[in-house]
Formats: C-alpha cells, sequence, structure tokens
C-alpha cells in the first residue's frame, strides 16, 4: 500500500483521541486524510465510524478506496450511503455518507446509537448541511452522549473557531506532499468553454504531454460538449477521454480515477476539487467556474447556478497537478481575474433558505441550537414565515419526506385530494430541476423524464408510502397548499398581478385568469419578470384552503368608461382581488369624496364655461382666506352626486359665478351710474377699464378685497391714455398734462380742472 503524508500522524492522532472528545485535523490537499484515518480510527472504536462527506461521489469513492485498500468489497465492513443508494451491511463498521443522510438519520435515531466516532470531512466546504451536522452533534455530545468523539478534517481551514466551538480541542497539522506547479493564465475569451480547453489541450500536446489531464467544469453539460470537442483530438493522440461527475455510475466513475493503459483526459467538475486523488494526473485546465447550490429567489427550492470560484478552490485545483510529480496548470482565465475573486467561499448558512433546517429542527424537537456560525435573522424569519403558512399542523408529516417543506408539503394534500400519483410526480420533476418549453407544471409532470427525475421520483414514493390517484383538479390544489404566496391574477394579455407584489409575464399565452406562478425569472434591463412554469387554479379554492387569508372590503370605485363611482364589495386574499361585485348605490359619503378626487384630475374646464377666468376669479377670491376658492366650490358641487353626467346636468358655470360674486365682485359701480367689469387674471391685481370721463368724480381708486385694483383710463377713441392703482395721484400730478391734450384732440368733451 502506498506511503502517504498522513500516515506519519495517525499514531499522534489515536493518542489524542484517547484523552479527548474532540479533534481538529488540518491536512493539505493529497495528505490522505480521507482513506487513512477512518480506517486508523475503527479498531479503537467500540462502536460505528461514520465519515460525513459533502459530495455523493467523494462519500462512494473514498469508502471504495477504503474497501480496495483492505481487501473487501463496499458493503462489508467499509460501506456508504446516499441519496437513492446504501451499500451496507450487517458487519459495516465504518460508513461514508453525505451530510444530509446525517440529518434524516437523527430524526429517526436522535443519539445515534451505535456509533462511536463522527468525522466531518472537508469542512473547509462548509455546506449548509455540515453547519447543521456539526452544530447537532455538538448538541448531542453536551447532552446525552458524552462518549461521543468528533473529527473535523479539512485542507483548507483556519482552525481556531471550529476548535473553540469543540472546546479547544486539538489541532493536529500534517503538511501533504506537493511537486512544482507551472501555473499560467490566459486572457480573456469569447469563444466557447470546450473550444478553449481543446486549444489548451493541443498545446500541451504539441509540448509533449507526460501524464493525465484533469479538466475542471462546471456541469455534466459542458462535460459532454467538451467530449464532442475533443474526440478528434484524443483519436490522434491516443487518448482516453472520460467523464466524472456525481450522477455516473461507480464503474463509469472508476474508469475515471482508475489507472489506464492510455493517457486520460478526465472532465471533472468540482468533485474532483477535494477528497479524491486520482494517480496520474501532472496538468490541470480549470476553468475557474463551479456549478455550486443555491436556493430560487422566487421558490425557495433548492437550484444550482454557475460562478466564479474562489482563490482557495482555484489553488485546490491546481494542487491537482503535482501530486505524483511536476505539473503544469493552466488557468482559462487572467491573473487579473484570479486577483478579483474571494479568498473563500461564503458559508452556505449565510446565504440559503432556512425552511428545511427549520423543519428538520421542529421534528427534532431542537430549540436554542449553538451555532458555529449563526444564520442571518432575517433568513430565519422568513423561514418561519414560510413554514407557518405551510401548516403547522402537517410538520410532522412534512419532514417525514426527504424534500423542500413544499414539496413535501404539496404530496402530503395531493394525497388527501386522490391526486397521490400525480402529487409526487410533480413533486419529482420540481426537486430535479426538470424544465421545458411548456409553462403548464402538469404538461411536465407528464413529459418524459430524465433519470435523474426518474430516481427522486421512485425515492419520494417510497418515503410517502402508498399514494394513488391521478385527479388533476386535487393535484392542483395541492400546488395551491405548496405555493400559497404565489398567487397571480391576469391583469392582461400576458400580464399577470402577483400576490406578493408587483407583476410579470407568461412566457406564452393562457386561458387561465388564476394561477400558481410556480417559477419566475428575473430579466434584468428586460421589462418584467418571466413566469416559467404555472399551474391553473379556481379562486374559490382559495377560500377553501386560506380562510383566514381572505378579507372582505366593501367601498366604492371609479367607472372609467361610464364616469361614475360605484359600490364594490370585494373578496381579498394576500392583495390580489379575487372576486367582486358592483352595485349603482354607493355610499354617498364616499361617493362625494372620490367623484370630486376625480372631478379635480378631470379640470374645471371639462364642467364649466370660461373656466380660466372663473380659475383665476377664483384664485383671488381665495387668497384673502389662504384657500383654493375653485376647488372648494368643485367639491362642493360634488355633494349628492356620483357621476360627472350629474355635474354637467347642474349647470355648474352660473352656480359658480354666484358663489364667487359674495366673494369678489365681477363689476364696479363708476360715479356716472355706469358699471364696468372687473378682470381677472392669474397671479395679478383684477383690473377695469373704461373712458376717463366716467371716473371723474371718483377721488380714490377703488378696493376688492382691501386690494386696489387697476385702472385702465381710456381717450373717447377707447384708446388707453393711462393705467393706475393711485388714481388720487394720477388726479393731481399726470391729469393736468393729459387734460391739456386730449381737449385739444377731442374739445367738444368736458374736460374739469378738478376731476375729483
Amino acid at each position: 500500500m502506498t506511503v502517504l503524508p498522513i500516515d506519519g500522524l495517525i499514531p499522534r492522532i489515536l493518542d489524542t483521541l484517547r484523552g479527548h472528545s474532540n479533534l481538529v485535523i488540518e491536512a493539505a490537499p493529497g495528505a490522505g486524510k480521507t482513506t487513512r484515518v477512518p480506517p486508523a480510527l475503527l479498531p479503537g472504536a467500540g462502536g460505528e465510524v461514520l465519515v460525513l462527506e459533502p459530495r455523493r461521489l467523494a462519500a462512494r469513492m473514498a469508502a471504495r478506496r477504503v474497501a480496495a485498500e483492505l481487501g473487501e468489497d463496499p458493503g462489508a465492513t467499509v460501506g456508504y450511503q446516499v441519496r437513492f443508494e446504501d451499500v451496507s451491511g450487517p458487519r459495516t463498521r465504518l460508513r461514508f455518507l453525505t451530510e444530509g443522510v446525517l440529518t434524516r438519520r437523527l430524526l429517526s435515531d436522535p443519539d445515534l446509537r451505535g456509533v462511536s466516532i463522527v468525522i466531518l470531512d472537508e469542512f473547509h466546504e462548509r455546506h449548509l448541511d455540515t453547519d447543521l451536522a456539526l452544530a447537532l452533534l455538538r448538541r448531542l455530545q453536551t447532552t446525552t452522549r458524552r462518549d461521543l468523539k468528533l473529527v473535523v478534517m479539512s485542507a483548507t481551514l483556519d482552525p481556531g473557531p471550529v476548535s473553540r466551538f469543540l472546546d479547544h480541542a486539538p489541532v493536529l497539522v500534517s503538511e501533504g506532499r506537493l511537486f512544482p506547479i507551472d501555473t499560467s493564465f490566459t486572457p480573456h475569451s469569447a469563444a466557447p468553454l470546450e473550444e478553449q480547453v481543446s486549444a489548451v489541450i493541443d498545446k500541451l500536446l504539441a509540448g509533449g504531454l507526460d501524464g493525465d489531464v484533469l479538466v475542471f467544469l462546471p456541469g455534466a453539460a459542458e462535460i459532454r460538449r467538451c467530449a464532442r470537442s475533443l474526440e478528434r483530438a484524443a483519436a490522434r493522440a491516443s487518448l482516453l477521454v472520460v467523464p466524472l461527475y456525481g450522477d455516473l455510475s461507480p464503474a463509469e466513475q472508476d474508469r475515471a480515477v482508475a489507472p489506464a493503459s492510455q493517457r486520460k483526459i478526465i472532465l471533472s467538475t468540482n468533485v474532483a476539487e477535494s477528497s479524491i486523488t486520482i494517480d496520474g494526473v501532472t496538468a490541470v485546465i480549470d476553468s475557474g467556474l463551479a456549478r455550486i447550490a443555491a436556493d430560487s429567489p422566487w421558490t425557495g427550492l433548492p437550484a444550482v447556478e454557475v460562478t466564479r470560484i474562489s482563490k482557495a478552490s482555484a489553488r485546490q485545483r491546481a494542487g491537482r497537478a503535482g501530486r505524483t510529480a511536476p505539473g503544469r496548470v493552466v488557468r482559462l482565465y487572467s491573473e487579473d481575474d484570479f486577483a478579483r475573486r474571494r479568498d473563500h467561499d461564503p458559508p452556505e448558512i449565510t446565504r440559503r433558505e432556512l425552511s428545511q433546517v427549520l423543519l428538520d429542527l421542529d421534528a427534532m424537537r431542537v430549540q436554542n441550537l449553538e451555532w458555529l456560525e449563526p444564520p442571518p435573522e432575517p433568513a430565519v424569519a422568513s423561514a418561519q414565515s414560510l413554514l407557518n403558512r405551510l401548516g403547522r399542523e402537517h410538520f410532522s408529516a412534512m419532514a417525514k419526506l426527504p424534500l423542500h417543506p413544499r414539496l413535501a408539503r404539496l404530496v402530503i394534500e395531493a394525497q388527501k385530494r386522490s391526486a397521490g400519483e400525480m402529487g409526487v410526480a410533480i413533486a419529482a420533476v420540481l426537486s430535479a430541476g426538470e424544465r421545458s418549453n411548456s409553462a403548464d407544471l402538469l404538461h411536465l409532470a407528464e413529459s418524459d423524464w430524465t433519470p435523474q427525475t426518474r430516481r427522486v421520483y421512485d425515492q419520494i414514493k417510497r418515503a410517502a408510502g402508498r399514494v394513488r390517484g391521478h385527479e388533476d383538479e386535487g393535484a392542483l390544489m395541492a400546488v395551491l397548499a405548496a405555493f400559497p404566496d404565489r398567487v397571480a391574477r391576469r391583469r392582461q394579455g400576458r400580464e399577470y398581478n402577483l400576490a406578493a407584489g408587483g407583476s410579470a409575464m407568461m412566457n406564452a399565452d393562457s386561458p387561465h385568469e388564476f394561477i400558481v406562478a410556480v417559477d419566475i425569472e428575473s430579466r434584468r434591463d428586460k421589462g418584467l419578470p418571466l413566469i416559467r412554469l404555472a399551474s391553473p387554479i379556481q379562486p374559490d379554492w382559495l377560500i377553501d384552503l386560506f380562510p383566514d387569508h381572505i378579507k372582505e372590503r366593501d367601498g366604492v370605485t371609479w367607472n372609467r368608461v361610464a364616469e361614475r363611482v360605484e359600490q364594490v364589495s370585494a373578496l381579498i386574499y394576500e392583495g390580489l382581488t379575487i372576486s367582486e361585485t358592483r352595485s349603482g348605490s354607493p355610499d354617498p359619503e364616499l361617493s362625494e369624496a372620490l367623484l370630486a378626487e376625480k372631478a379635480l384630475e378631470a379640470g374645471v374646464e371639462r364642467f364649466v364655461k370660461d373656466g380660466d377666468e372663473l380659475r383665476a376669479w377664483a384664485e383671488f377670491a381665495g387668497a384673502a382666506k389662504g384657500t383654493d376658492e375653485l376647488t372648494s366650490l368643485l367639491r362642493s358641487a360634488c355633494a349628492g352626486k356620483r357621476s360627472f353626467a350629474e355635474l354637467d346636468g347642474a349647470n355648474l358655470t352660473a352656480g359658480f359665478r354666484r358663489k364667487l360674486e359674495q366673494l369678489a365682485p365681477s363689476r364696479i359701480r363708476l360715479p356716472g351710474g355706469r358699471e364696468t367689469k372687473v378682470n381677472y387674471a392669474p397671479g395679478q391685481p383684477p383690473w377695469i377699464a373704461s373712458r376717463l370721463q366716467e371716473f371723474f368724480g371718483m377721488k380714490e381708486t377703488p378696493k376688492i378685497n382691501g386690494t386696489p385694483v387697476v385702472v385702465h383710463l381710456l381717450a373717447p377713441n377707447q384708446r388707453p391714455v393711462q393705467m393706475t392703482s393711485d388714481l388720487a395721484g394720477f388726479w393731481e400730478r399726470l391729469y393736468p398734462q393729459v387734460r391739456r391734450e386730449l381737449s385739444r384732440r377731442y374739445p367738444r368733451h368736458k374736460w374739469p380742472e378738478n376731476p375729483a
């Protein structure tokens, strides 16, 4: 058996665990911690040893490697348990499993009976299940299982925080073994990823490739495209192109990592970053990308997204090239790009949706759990709010299903409504992330499935027990029960108003007025969000399922076409109107207020003649009181009315003039007995105009509401002679000259020396 760097540390590990309950091991990539530490602990363990791995592939391959080194097949002393697969037997004492599987086991076996040691491998990846497992195991260790031992292992981890969390656990370090690595970067390229990889492979072959090439790609789709792109080059150089990712069969995974007679190009996801050592690799091509666990911002359901890896991950990948000999690393991004990347990926607990975690803790009756790093309070509150909407009475049944709480609620409701088979199918396609050109969820559930979706379906069906029924209506009601906050109603065309606020567009025409918008895609700078997947519902289902969330509202509304106020009675669900009735007998007080509002929006000119003149008149009339007099008059005119037609028939012009006359006169009587019109203009004092002789005998300028009017004095030919707001001053200073000029031009008119 090959000697690995960690082997020299094994005696200290065993000795330390004899005197301590906890241990932190920091070992460089390739040190051999995953395959050498667990079996070394087995002889001294009184019971089973569990090893938690962050990925299914890592758990499978580590178990197979350890079993092979013991000269056994997997399932004997060494086994593994991942989603959809349990390879173990009655003799199994060393079990590799994914972190989520441990959570499910704690639900049924909260004390981990028969388990002596739990190892948390590759802890630096800090998956949400990793943090949950550590917190639960620490709680167990400090309560009912003080004999339980915990070992945390990592390659790139600051051991201080986790050591302190585990009661200042000892930290042991293995330096590992790494040969020199030549690292190069490439300038930015718009070419497809598979073409970039092919170009680098050609250069490596031209320079003399010695050993295997490990290519890190985001996912299976990119791996398949790269494999096709490399077919000719591989054939010319007699290279074996093999994929490596989680959904492959064990035989296909072995083919990727086992020694071969041909040099290999291994196309892998980030599963090869850690946990697995692949002998013979001397060159690494790093795309700088990975598909990481995320959550749909709309549904909260688990998803994956392509993102740039951190510097720590890039160094992990690079280290794969120097395990057995000097190696080369080609990064498909620039050195400047590398410098701008995060040092480490943030722990998932700081960015993931937490309803599944809270549901599991509720099922375990765990409160006030102590975390290595507490989850953000807003995320906890949001998750708790969702669980409350799904119904606390369903928590126990939901926790028993290996599904996100929304989908667990869907399956439970479907079974209740004779739609169990259809409910499981819908949950499977949503859980597996199936996609279709159709936006119809039922259509998607009845379409051809990928093998992954079929495995998810079978697992859900086993967990749910006896399920039966394909009732479409029951299935659609079950979808509503799972997504009560995602109801939408058509506004117009393809646009829907969302109960959660805002609106979105269907990606295709739909005959349904009410839907559950199961999945929505945000489109930056491209208009409204797009509804990718929907399920039709009937509005009365909302009343049946969520009576506590239905509110009745009575009030008045404006009929824009008929230009009138109407009484409306509506049923409201989460701010979304689901039904309404209208009548022509609205509440008088509310009707007057709404009619006045709409009349003012339309403008006074809509209802009266000479609107500009009246507005200026009303402005002057209300100025002394500091009120908008015309607005007051229009509001008063709405009393007892509910439509524009009634306002039109009320002859508002005459009524407004009468009321304004009481506040500011429209005419002033002159000394000679003639009345002249008072003119009002916006922002100006009122003014009058008449022949100069008609003002003889008027000593002072007339005033309205204390404001002197502007007097336009006209010659006998009606042309202006003077404008003044100081008539007394005019008589004294300017009239003598005006008298001389006008008396010569109009000798037949009287021009007294003392006109006042």
